[in-house]
Protein backbone atom coordinates (compact mmCIF):
# COMPACT_ATOMS: atom_id res chain seq x y z
CA UNK A 1 0.00 0.00 0.00
CA UNK A 2 1.29 3.41 -0.90
CA UNK A 3 1.19 6.43 1.27
CA UNK A 4 0.32 8.41 -1.83
CA UNK A 5 0.26 6.73 -5.24
CA UNK A 6 2.37 8.86 -7.55
CA UNK A 7 3.17 6.11 -10.01
CA UNK A 8 4.00 7.45 -13.42
CA UNK A 9 5.61 6.72 -16.74
CA UNK A 10 7.71 9.47 -18.24
CA UNK A 11 8.35 9.68 -21.97
CA UNK A 12 11.16 12.07 -22.83
CA UNK A 13 11.82 14.59 -25.53
CA UNK A 14 14.02 17.67 -24.96
CA UNK A 15 13.96 19.81 -21.81
CA UNK A 16 16.51 22.59 -21.32
CA UNK A 17 17.99 21.66 -17.89
CA UNK A 18 18.95 25.24 -17.10
CA UNK A 19 15.45 26.59 -17.52
CA UNK A 20 13.65 27.86 -14.41
CA UNK A 21 9.97 28.38 -15.09
CA UNK A 22 7.85 30.48 -12.73
CA UNK A 23 5.32 27.65 -12.45
CA UNK A 24 5.41 23.94 -13.30
CA UNK A 25 3.85 22.79 -16.53
CA UNK A 26 3.10 19.45 -14.87
CA UNK A 27 4.19 17.96 -11.54
CA UNK A 28 6.38 15.40 -13.30
CA UNK A 29 8.16 17.99 -15.43
CA UNK A 30 9.97 19.08 -12.28
CA UNK A 31 9.63 22.78 -12.99
CA UNK A 32 9.00 24.92 -9.95
CA UNK A 33 8.48 28.59 -9.32
CA UNK A 34 11.49 28.76 -7.01
CA UNK A 35 15.00 29.60 -8.14
CA UNK A 36 16.97 26.55 -9.14
CA UNK A 37 20.53 25.76 -8.28
CA UNK A 38 22.87 25.76 -11.29
CA UNK A 39 22.08 22.79 -13.50
CA UNK A 40 24.64 20.07 -13.90
CA UNK A 41 25.75 19.32 -17.43
CA UNK A 42 25.42 15.91 -19.02
CA UNK A 43 29.19 15.59 -18.95
CA UNK A 44 29.16 16.16 -15.21
CA UNK A 45 26.54 13.46 -14.74
CA UNK A 46 28.55 11.04 -16.84
CA UNK A 47 31.38 11.46 -14.35
CA UNK A 48 29.01 10.78 -11.44
CA UNK A 49 27.21 7.73 -12.78
CA UNK A 50 28.31 4.17 -12.32
CA UNK A 51 26.60 1.10 -13.69
CA UNK A 52 26.73 -2.62 -13.17
CA UNK A 53 25.89 -4.97 -16.02
CA UNK A 54 27.97 -7.82 -14.66
CA UNK A 55 25.58 -10.36 -13.17
CA UNK A 56 28.19 -11.33 -10.59
CA UNK A 57 28.30 -7.77 -9.25
CA UNK A 58 24.61 -6.94 -9.35
CA UNK A 59 22.55 -7.96 -6.32
CA UNK A 60 20.24 -10.86 -7.08
CA UNK A 61 17.14 -8.79 -6.42
CA UNK A 62 17.95 -6.58 -9.42
CA UNK A 63 16.43 -8.30 -12.44
CA UNK A 64 17.25 -5.49 -14.89
CA UNK A 65 19.89 -5.72 -17.61
CA UNK A 66 21.95 -2.99 -15.94
CA UNK A 67 22.05 -1.31 -12.55
CA UNK A 68 23.11 2.33 -12.45
CA UNK A 69 23.75 4.72 -9.58
CA UNK A 70 23.70 8.48 -9.69
CA UNK A 71 24.69 10.92 -6.99
CA UNK A 72 21.99 13.34 -5.79
CA UNK A 73 23.46 16.81 -5.54
CA UNK A 74 23.73 18.34 -2.04
CA UNK A 75 23.11 14.99 -0.33
CA UNK A 76 24.86 11.72 0.53
CA UNK A 77 22.31 9.72 -1.44
CA UNK A 78 22.91 7.80 -4.63
CA UNK A 79 19.68 6.72 -6.26
CA UNK A 80 19.42 3.47 -8.19
CA UNK A 81 18.34 3.18 -11.82
CA UNK A 82 17.32 -0.22 -13.18
CA UNK A 83 17.82 -0.31 -16.95
CA UNK A 84 16.08 -2.64 -19.41
CA UNK A 85 17.67 -2.52 -22.84
CA UNK A 86 15.37 -2.32 -25.86
CA UNK A 87 14.86 -5.50 -27.80
CA UNK A 88 16.84 -5.53 -31.06
CA UNK A 89 13.84 -7.19 -32.73
CA UNK A 90 11.51 -4.31 -31.80
CA UNK A 91 11.01 -1.06 -33.73
CA UNK A 92 13.54 1.68 -32.97
CA UNK A 93 12.04 4.30 -30.66
CA UNK A 94 12.87 7.99 -30.53
CA UNK A 95 12.58 8.45 -26.76
CA UNK A 96 13.63 6.60 -23.61
CA UNK A 97 11.14 5.74 -20.88
CA UNK A 98 11.37 6.27 -17.12
CA UNK A 99 9.13 4.46 -14.63
CA UNK A 100 8.50 6.08 -11.24
CA UNK A 101 7.07 3.99 -8.43
CA UNK A 102 4.71 5.30 -5.80
CA UNK A 103 5.98 6.90 -2.64
CA UNK A 104 7.24 4.29 -0.19
CA UNK A 105 7.83 1.60 -2.82
CA UNK A 106 10.69 0.25 -4.93
CA UNK A 107 11.17 -1.21 -8.41
CA UNK A 108 9.72 -4.66 -7.68
CA UNK A 109 6.16 -3.98 -8.88
CA UNK A 110 7.34 -3.02 -12.36
CA UNK A 111 9.17 -6.36 -12.72
CA UNK A 112 7.30 -8.70 -10.38
CA UNK A 113 7.76 -11.83 -12.49
CA UNK A 114 8.54 -12.78 -16.10
CA UNK A 115 4.81 -13.09 -16.73
CA UNK A 116 3.94 -9.80 -14.99
CA UNK A 117 6.70 -7.39 -15.90
CA UNK A 118 5.72 -3.99 -17.22
CA UNK A 119 9.40 -3.07 -17.59
CA UNK A 120 10.15 -6.14 -19.73
CA UNK A 121 7.03 -5.52 -21.79
CA UNK A 122 8.11 -1.97 -22.56
CA UNK A 123 11.69 -2.83 -23.51
CA UNK A 124 10.21 -5.61 -25.65
CA UNK A 125 8.34 -2.86 -27.49
CA UNK A 126 11.64 -1.14 -28.25
CA UNK A 127 11.82 1.40 -25.42
CA UNK A 128 15.02 2.00 -23.47
CA UNK A 129 13.29 1.54 -20.11
CA UNK A 130 14.52 2.75 -16.73
CA UNK A 131 13.07 2.39 -13.23
CA UNK A 132 14.07 5.00 -10.65
CA UNK A 133 14.33 4.01 -6.99
CA UNK A 134 14.12 7.19 -4.92
CA UNK A 135 16.28 7.79 -1.86
CA UNK A 136 15.61 5.24 0.86
CA UNK A 137 13.96 2.80 -1.56
CA UNK A 138 15.27 -0.48 -2.90
CA UNK A 139 18.92 -0.35 -3.92
CA UNK A 140 19.38 3.39 -3.50
CA UNK A 141 22.03 3.98 -0.90
CA UNK A 142 24.19 6.39 1.05
CA UNK A 143 27.97 6.65 1.20
CA UNK A 144 28.70 4.11 -1.53
CA UNK A 145 31.84 4.41 -3.64
CA UNK A 146 31.10 4.00 -7.32
CA UNK A 147 32.41 0.73 -8.64
CA UNK A 148 31.61 -1.16 -5.44
CA UNK A 149 28.17 -2.51 -4.62
CA UNK A 150 27.11 -2.52 -1.01
CA UNK A 151 23.80 -3.42 0.51
CA UNK A 152 21.99 -0.14 1.30
CA UNK A 153 21.57 -1.16 4.94
CA UNK A 154 25.08 -2.51 5.39
CA UNK A 155 26.71 0.54 3.84
CA UNK A 156 25.22 2.64 6.62
CA UNK A 157 25.07 0.22 9.53
CA UNK A 158 28.82 -0.39 9.27
CA UNK A 159 29.44 3.20 10.24
CA UNK A 160 30.27 4.07 13.85
CA UNK A 161 27.85 6.98 14.28
CA UNK A 162 25.23 4.87 16.06
CA UNK A 163 22.53 6.31 18.26
CA UNK A 164 23.38 6.69 21.93
CA UNK A 165 21.87 4.11 24.27
CA UNK A 166 19.30 6.51 25.68
CA UNK A 167 18.04 7.27 22.16
CA UNK A 168 17.57 3.55 21.57
CA UNK A 169 15.41 3.35 24.68
CA UNK A 170 13.48 6.42 23.55
CA UNK A 171 12.85 4.90 20.13
CA UNK A 172 11.74 1.63 21.76
CA UNK A 173 9.18 3.57 23.78
CA UNK A 174 8.01 5.40 20.67
CA UNK A 175 7.60 2.07 18.88
CA UNK A 176 5.43 0.75 21.72
CA UNK A 177 3.18 3.80 21.59
CA UNK A 178 2.98 3.71 17.79
CA UNK A 179 2.07 0.01 17.77
CA UNK A 180 -0.74 0.62 20.24
CA UNK A 181 -2.14 3.38 18.06
CA UNK A 182 -1.83 1.23 14.93
CA UNK A 183 -3.70 -1.65 16.53
CA UNK A 184 -6.40 0.71 17.77
CA UNK A 185 -6.88 1.98 14.23
CA UNK A 186 -7.04 -1.57 12.87
CA UNK A 187 -9.45 -2.68 15.59
CA UNK A 188 -11.85 0.13 14.72
CA UNK A 189 -11.82 -0.96 11.08
CA UNK A 190 -12.02 -4.69 11.76
CA UNK A 191 -13.67 -4.99 15.21
CA UNK A 192 -11.46 -7.98 15.83
CA UNK A 193 -11.35 -10.35 18.74
CA UNK A 194 -9.09 -9.38 21.68
CA UNK A 195 -7.01 -12.55 21.41
CA UNK A 196 -6.20 -12.18 17.73
CA UNK A 197 -5.60 -8.48 18.25
CA UNK A 198 -3.00 -9.31 20.90
CA UNK A 199 -1.26 -11.72 18.51
CA UNK A 200 -1.21 -9.09 15.81
CA UNK A 201 0.16 -6.47 18.18
CA UNK A 202 2.98 -8.81 19.21
CA UNK A 203 3.78 -9.60 15.57
CA UNK A 204 3.94 -5.95 14.55
CA UNK A 205 5.82 -4.96 17.69
CA UNK A 206 8.45 -7.66 17.17
CA UNK A 207 8.97 -6.64 13.55
CA UNK A 208 9.31 -2.99 14.47
CA UNK A 209 11.74 -3.64 17.29
CA UNK A 210 13.98 -5.41 14.78
CA UNK A 211 14.34 -2.02 13.17
CA UNK A 212 16.38 -0.86 16.14
CA UNK A 213 19.29 -2.72 14.57
CA UNK A 214 19.21 -0.05 11.87
CA UNK A 215 18.82 3.05 14.03
CA UNK A 216 21.81 4.67 12.35
CA UNK A 217 19.95 4.26 9.05
CA UNK A 218 16.77 5.72 10.53
CA UNK A 219 18.64 8.83 11.61
CA UNK A 220 19.31 9.54 7.92
CA UNK A 221 15.63 9.40 6.96
CA UNK A 222 15.03 13.12 6.81
CA UNK A 223 13.33 14.18 3.60
CA UNK A 224 9.94 15.03 2.15
CA UNK A 225 8.12 14.96 -1.19
CA UNK A 226 9.81 18.16 -2.35
CA UNK A 227 13.22 16.45 -2.04
CA UNK A 228 12.01 13.75 -4.41
CA UNK A 229 10.64 16.29 -6.87
CA UNK A 230 13.48 18.80 -6.85
CA UNK A 231 16.54 16.60 -6.30
CA UNK A 232 16.17 12.84 -6.84
CA UNK A 233 14.17 12.78 -10.06
CA UNK A 234 16.07 15.54 -11.92
CA UNK A 235 19.38 13.90 -10.99
CA UNK A 236 18.19 10.58 -12.36
CA UNK A 237 16.79 12.18 -15.50
CA UNK A 238 19.98 13.80 -16.65
CA UNK A 239 22.13 10.85 -15.66
CA UNK A 240 19.86 8.47 -17.55
CA UNK A 241 19.75 10.70 -20.59
CA UNK A 242 23.52 11.08 -20.61
CA UNK A 243 23.61 7.34 -21.22
CA UNK A 244 20.93 7.51 -23.89
CA UNK A 245 22.33 10.52 -25.72
CA UNK A 246 18.91 12.19 -25.67
CA UNK A 247 17.65 15.53 -24.43
CA UNK A 248 15.13 15.45 -21.65
CA UNK A 249 11.89 17.35 -22.25
CA UNK A 250 8.86 15.24 -21.38
CA UNK A 251 7.16 14.06 -24.53
CA UNK A 252 4.31 12.37 -22.65
CA UNK A 253 3.27 11.19 -19.19
CA UNK A 254 1.16 8.24 -18.09
CA UNK A 255 -0.09 8.25 -14.50
CA UNK A 256 -1.19 5.01 -12.87
CA UNK A 257 -3.79 5.46 -10.12
CA UNK A 258 -2.46 8.89 -9.14
CA UNK A 259 -3.99 12.03 -7.71
CA UNK A 260 -3.00 15.32 -6.12
CA UNK A 261 -6.30 15.75 -4.25
CA UNK A 262 -8.04 13.05 -2.20
CA UNK A 263 -10.25 15.29 -0.11
CA UNK A 264 -13.56 14.52 -1.81
CA UNK A 265 -12.83 10.84 -2.50
CA UNK A 266 -13.46 7.80 -0.31
CA UNK A 267 -9.84 6.72 -0.46
CA UNK A 268 -8.86 4.12 2.10
CA UNK A 269 -5.65 6.08 2.62
CA UNK A 270 -7.71 8.13 5.03
CA UNK A 271 -7.17 5.26 7.46
CA UNK A 272 -3.54 6.40 7.64
CA UNK A 273 -4.39 9.95 8.59
CA UNK A 274 -4.45 9.13 12.33
CA UNK A 275 -0.80 8.13 11.95
CA UNK A 276 0.25 11.62 10.96
CA UNK A 277 -0.61 13.23 14.27
CA UNK A 278 0.90 10.46 16.47
CA UNK A 279 4.03 10.54 14.33
CA UNK A 280 4.32 14.25 14.97
CA UNK A 281 3.45 14.12 18.68
CA UNK A 282 5.62 11.11 19.48
CA UNK A 283 8.47 12.36 17.31
CA UNK A 284 8.68 8.99 15.54
CA UNK A 285 11.27 9.56 12.80
CA UNK A 286 9.99 6.98 10.32
CA UNK A 287 6.90 5.05 9.29
CA UNK A 288 8.02 1.49 8.38
CA UNK A 289 5.40 0.66 5.75
CA UNK A 290 7.23 -2.41 4.47
CA UNK A 291 7.79 -3.83 7.95
CA UNK A 292 4.17 -3.27 8.92
CA UNK A 293 2.78 -4.88 5.77
CA UNK A 294 5.09 -7.88 6.00
CA UNK A 295 4.05 -8.40 9.62
CA UNK A 296 0.36 -7.96 8.78
CA UNK A 297 0.33 -10.20 5.69
CA UNK A 298 -0.20 -13.51 7.55
CA UNK A 299 -3.27 -12.03 9.26
CA UNK A 300 -4.72 -11.11 5.86
CA UNK A 301 -3.85 -14.32 4.01
CA UNK A 302 -4.65 -16.97 6.65
CA UNK A 303 -7.75 -17.88 8.73
CA UNK A 304 -9.48 -16.26 10.53
CA UNK A 305 -8.45 -13.46 8.17
CA UNK A 306 -8.20 -10.78 10.82
CA UNK A 307 -7.00 -8.27 8.23
CA UNK A 308 -9.19 -9.48 5.39
CA UNK A 309 -9.67 -5.89 4.24
CA UNK A 310 -5.95 -5.54 3.45
CA UNK A 311 -5.82 -7.76 0.35
CA UNK A 312 -8.38 -5.88 -1.78
CA UNK A 313 -6.47 -2.67 -1.07
CA UNK A 314 -3.71 -4.10 -3.25
CA UNK A 315 -5.37 -6.53 -5.68
CA UNK A 316 -8.92 -7.50 -6.60
CA UNK A 317 -9.99 -11.14 -6.04
CA UNK A 318 -8.47 -13.66 -8.47
CA UNK A 319 -6.34 -11.05 -10.24
CA UNK A 320 -2.98 -12.06 -8.79
CA UNK A 321 -1.53 -15.44 -7.93
CA UNK A 322 -0.99 -15.93 -4.16
CA UNK A 323 2.79 -16.25 -4.50
CA UNK A 324 3.04 -13.07 -6.53
CA UNK A 325 0.74 -11.28 -4.11
CA UNK A 326 2.96 -12.33 -1.20
CA UNK A 327 6.08 -11.17 -3.06
CA UNK A 328 4.48 -7.82 -3.79
CA UNK A 329 3.42 -7.27 -0.18
CA UNK A 330 6.64 -8.42 1.43
CA UNK A 331 9.23 -6.98 -0.99
CA UNK A 332 7.78 -3.89 -2.68
CA UNK A 333 7.29 -1.50 0.23
CA UNK A 334 9.76 0.65 2.14
CA UNK A 335 10.27 2.76 5.24
CA UNK A 336 9.58 6.47 4.81
CA UNK A 337 10.25 9.51 6.99
CA UNK A 338 7.38 10.74 9.13
CA UNK A 339 7.87 14.23 7.69
CA UNK A 340 7.12 12.82 4.21
CA UNK A 341 3.86 11.36 5.50
CA UNK A 342 2.96 14.67 7.10
CA UNK A 343 3.43 16.51 3.80
CA UNK A 344 1.49 13.93 1.82
CA UNK A 345 -1.39 14.25 4.30
CA UNK A 346 -2.08 17.67 2.76
CA UNK A 347 -3.53 15.82 -0.24
CA UNK A 348 -6.56 15.16 2.01
CA UNK A 349 -7.01 18.83 2.82
CA UNK A 350 -8.65 21.69 0.95
CA UNK A 351 -6.62 22.50 -2.15
CA UNK A 352 -4.79 19.18 -2.31
CA UNK A 353 -1.08 18.41 -2.06
CA UNK A 354 1.15 21.33 -1.08
CA UNK A 355 4.88 21.90 -0.99
CA UNK A 356 6.75 21.96 2.30
CA UNK A 357 6.11 25.69 2.76
CA UNK A 358 2.36 25.08 2.57
CA UNK A 359 1.90 27.88 0.07
CA UNK A 360 2.30 26.12 -3.30
CA UNK A 361 -0.70 24.00 -4.31
CA UNK A 362 0.42 21.65 -7.05
CA UNK A 363 -2.93 21.07 -8.71
CA UNK A 364 -3.56 24.80 -9.18
CA UNK A 365 -0.94 24.89 -11.93
CA UNK A 366 -1.94 21.84 -13.96
CA UNK A 367 -3.94 23.95 -16.39
CA UNK A 368 -0.66 25.49 -17.58
CA UNK A 369 0.70 22.10 -18.64
CA UNK A 370 1.56 21.45 -22.28
CA UNK A 371 2.50 17.80 -21.71
CA UNK A 372 0.14 15.06 -23.02
CA UNK A 373 -1.15 12.91 -20.18
CA UNK A 374 -2.76 9.48 -20.08
CA UNK A 375 -4.39 9.03 -16.66
CA UNK A 376 -5.33 5.45 -15.75
CA UNK A 377 -7.56 4.31 -12.89
CA UNK A 378 -8.89 0.95 -11.67
CA UNK A 379 -12.61 0.45 -11.10
CA UNK A 380 -12.06 -1.23 -7.70
CA UNK A 381 -9.09 0.83 -6.56
CA UNK A 382 -9.75 1.59 -2.90
CA UNK A 383 -6.52 3.54 -2.42
CA UNK A 384 -6.86 5.93 -5.34
CA UNK A 385 -10.45 5.56 -6.56
CA UNK A 386 -11.43 6.79 -10.02
CA UNK A 387 -13.07 9.90 -8.53
CA UNK A 388 -9.75 10.86 -6.91
CA UNK A 389 -7.95 10.41 -10.23
CA UNK A 390 -10.57 12.50 -11.99
CA UNK A 391 -10.25 15.27 -9.39
CA UNK A 392 -6.76 15.89 -10.76
CA UNK A 393 -7.39 14.99 -14.41
CA UNK A 394 -10.20 17.51 -14.82
CA UNK A 395 -7.75 20.37 -14.24
CA UNK A 396 -5.58 19.49 -17.25
CA UNK A 397 -6.58 21.02 -20.55
CA UNK A 398 -8.89 18.61 -22.37
CA UNK A 399 -6.94 18.31 -25.63
CA UNK A 400 -3.91 17.11 -23.68
CA UNK A 401 -5.45 14.56 -21.32
CA UNK A 402 -6.88 11.09 -21.84
CA UNK A 403 -8.68 9.48 -18.88
CA UNK A 404 -9.29 5.74 -18.79
CA UNK A 405 -10.89 3.57 -16.09
CA UNK A 406 -10.21 -0.16 -16.41
CA UNK A 407 -12.71 -2.74 -15.18
CA UNK A 408 -16.14 -3.98 -16.26
CA UNK A 409 -19.36 -4.63 -14.30
CA UNK A 410 -19.04 -8.36 -14.93
CA UNK A 411 -15.26 -8.38 -14.48
CA UNK A 412 -12.38 -8.29 -14.60
CA UNK A 413 -11.96 -5.70 -11.86
CA UNK A 414 -8.80 -3.73 -11.19
CA UNK A 415 -7.60 -2.73 -7.73
CA UNK A 416 -4.65 -0.45 -7.05
CA UNK A 417 -1.77 -2.68 -8.20
CA UNK A 418 -3.71 -4.72 -10.74
CA UNK A 419 -3.23 -2.09 -13.44
CA UNK A 420 0.50 -2.83 -13.28
CA UNK A 421 1.07 -6.39 -12.07
CA UNK A 422 -2.03 -8.45 -12.93
CA UNK A 423 -1.92 -10.80 -15.89
CA UNK A 424 -5.09 -9.22 -17.26
CA UNK A 425 -3.25 -5.88 -17.31
CA UNK A 426 -0.87 -7.33 -19.89
CA UNK A 427 -3.84 -7.93 -22.19
CA UNK A 428 -5.94 -4.85 -21.41
CA UNK A 429 -3.90 -2.04 -19.83
CA UNK A 430 -0.48 -2.39 -21.44
CA UNK A 431 -1.78 -2.07 -25.03
CA UNK A 432 -3.56 1.17 -24.10
CA UNK A 433 -0.32 2.62 -22.73
CA UNK A 434 1.69 1.44 -25.73
CA UNK A 435 -0.75 3.06 -28.15
CA UNK A 436 -0.50 6.37 -26.27
CA UNK A 437 3.30 6.33 -26.00
CA UNK A 438 3.84 5.21 -29.58
CA UNK A 439 1.70 8.06 -30.82
CA UNK A 440 3.79 10.64 -28.98
CA UNK A 441 7.04 8.85 -29.73
CA UNK A 442 6.38 9.34 -33.42
CA UNK A 443 5.15 12.92 -33.07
Amino acid sequence: MMLLPFQSILHFDSLNPSRSDPVPEFPYSFRRRRTRSPALTKAAFKRNVDYKNDKEKKPNICTADELHYVHVDKSEWKVALWRYLPSPQAPTRNHPLMLLSGVGTNAIAYDLSPESSFARFMCGQGYDTWILELRGAGLSTQGMDFGQYKDPLDSISQRKDFYETEKRYAFSSQITDLVEKLVNIIEEAERSSPVRSFDMQNSISTALKDMQKQLDLISKYDWDFDNYLEEDVPAALYAMLSRCGKDSRLAAVTTLASSLDYMSSRSSLKLLLPLADPAQVLNVPVIPIGTLLAAAHPFAANPPYLLSWLSPQISAPDMLQPKLFEKLVTENFETVPAKLLLQLATAFEEGGLRDRSGTFFYKNHLSKSNVPVLAIAGDQDLICPPDAVYETVKLIREPLVTYKVFGEPGGPHFAHYDIVVAQRAVDLVYPCIIEFLNHHDAA
